[in-house]
């Protein structure tokens, strides 16, 4: 069905369930006004901060997050990491571009110099470290990481020049208790770590999605309960059930979703994959 379609059929701004939402309207998880508060003084001092989790518990938005609010702040440079998976000539490569020096990975050592340069012009202009965020960090290589650990050092270790926000799933801070990068893991200053929701927090998270959509009144009390209950704890699993159970009703022509579709919807589907677990095992 045509997007627009769905929206005007529910009286939806926008569709509450898919990724790309308005960040003004981004829900705040439990503890991250304290988180936000002590990363803009890490900005000032520099250094790493630390977000990790499991999959689906909104880590990439909480960067999301980050990056509105830190770029609302006058002289703050926020840059963004695209390729965490990337050799150390490409990674020389992208944060040259980040911070708008003109790099070549023939000449590293020059390149390690020019960055630094201009990290320490900009705090000494402006007081404020520069900024940079990586999301699935746990995909970046050691010998990347380590890097990082040196550009961003000086004066043996007594200046940072940069904050550094590495994000990923529960194998990056497992990653830092491995010897190469235990230096790495000593220096991280702030520490955010997701886990599970109970079913209170994933209905406030349902409740504030639909009221900043519009449409407060797209489910019923009883269904809210039913996905919250069906969701594992996890913010993507009731997004993707919820936009499943929305293109339905939008098929069905309904004015409200209920219970009951969602015992139509699901349950057509569990037979299935029941067959399909049959044809897999062996005779």
């Amino acid at each position: 069905m045509d997007d627009k379609k769905l929206l005007a059929l529910f009286g939806l701004k926008w569709n509450p369930f898919q990724a790309d939402l308005p960040v003004d309207s981004l829900w705040l998880p439990p503890a991250m006004d304290s988180f936000f508060f002590r990363l803009e003084n890490l900005v000032i001092d520099g250094g790493f901060a630390l977000i990790s989790g499991e999959p689906g518990l909104g880590k990439s938005k909480c960067l999301q997050l980050i990056t509105h609010r830190l770029r609302r702040l006058d002289d703050v440079v926020v840059g963004v990491m695209e390729r965490p998976q990337s050799n150390l000539g490409d990674f020389y490569r992208e944060m040259g571009d980040i911070f708008g020096v003109n790099l070549s990975p023939a000449n590293r050592y020059g390149g390690f110099k020019s960055l630094r340069e201009r990290w320490q012009k900009h705090t000494q202009n402006t007081l404020f470290q520069p900024v940079l965020l990586i999301d699935e960090a746990q995909e970046m290589l050691t010998v990347c990481l380590n890097e990082l650990r040196l550009l961003g050092s000086a004066n043996f270790d007594s200046q940072c020049l940069l904050t550094t926000v590495l994000c990923g799933d529960t194998r990056l801070p497992e990653r830092f208790r491995a010897e190469a990068l235990v230096a790495l893991g000593s220096r991280i200053k702030l520490r955010l770590t997701f886990e599970a929701y109970d079913r209170t927090i994933l209905l406030e998270y349902l409740e504030h999605s639909l009221a900043k959509a519009g449409a407060l009144h797209l489910m019923t009390e009883g269904l809210m309960e039913t996905l919250v209950d069906h969701a594992a704890g996890n913010l993507r699993v009731l997004n993707n059930m919820a936009a499943e159970l929305l293109i339905s009703g939008a098929q069905k022509e309904l004015n409200q979703l209920d219970e009951k579709l969602f015992l139509e919807v699901f349950s057509r589907q569990q037979p299935l994959e029941k067959r399909k677990t049959r044809q897999r095992l062996p005779s």
